[in-house]
C-alpha cells in the first residue's frame, strides 16, 4: 500500500578507511547511488571547497553497507534544488542539521561546496 508521500531519494556518507582514509558521498538517483570519493569529507565552511572525484555508481544495497574499513558517517534523504550540466544544488537531510551543498563540475573532477546561505 502506498504511503501517500512522495519518494525521498536517499543518501549515505561512508567513512572509508581503505586504501587511504576518505569519504564516499552517495546520492540515490535513477535506481542507483551516484558516487563521489571526497578525500577531506564534507566541507564545514563555505570558503573551503573540497575535491569530489566521481566514481562508479553503486547499487542501493550500499545505503546500509558497512565492513571493518567502511562505516556510515551520515545517512538520510537528499533534496535537489537546481541542476545543470556543471552544477547540482542540493540539501542533505541527515543525522544533524540540514546542510545545503553544490557539486560543481570542473574540467577533471568535481568540487563540493557548502552554500553560504543555508536558508
Amino acid at each position: 500500500m502506498a504511503s501517500g508521500r512522495p519518494h525521498r531519494p536517499a543518501f549515505v556518507l561512508h567513512d572509508h578507511r581503505r586504501p587511504r582514509p576518505h569519504f564516499d558521498l552517495r546520492l540515490e538517483e535513477g535506481g542507483v547511488l551516484r558516487s563521489w570519493a571526497v578525500p577531506r569529507g564534507l566541507p564545514t565552511d563555505s570558503r573551503d571547497d573540497h575535491l569530489a572525484i566521481e566514481v562508479n555508481d553503486h547499487d542501493l544495497a550500499h545505503l546500509t553497507y558497512t565492513d571493518p574499513s567502511k562505516l556510515i558517517a551520515d545517512t538520510g534523504w537528499w533534496e535537489e534544488h537546481d541542476r545543470n550540466d556543471r552544477r547540482i544544488l542540493f540539501t542533505l537531510h541527515g543525522y544533524g542539521a540540514d546542510r545545503r551543498y553544490a557539486l560543481i563540475r570542473t574540467e577533471r573532477d568535481w568540487l563540493l561546496h557548502l552554500i553560504k546561505d543555508q536558508g
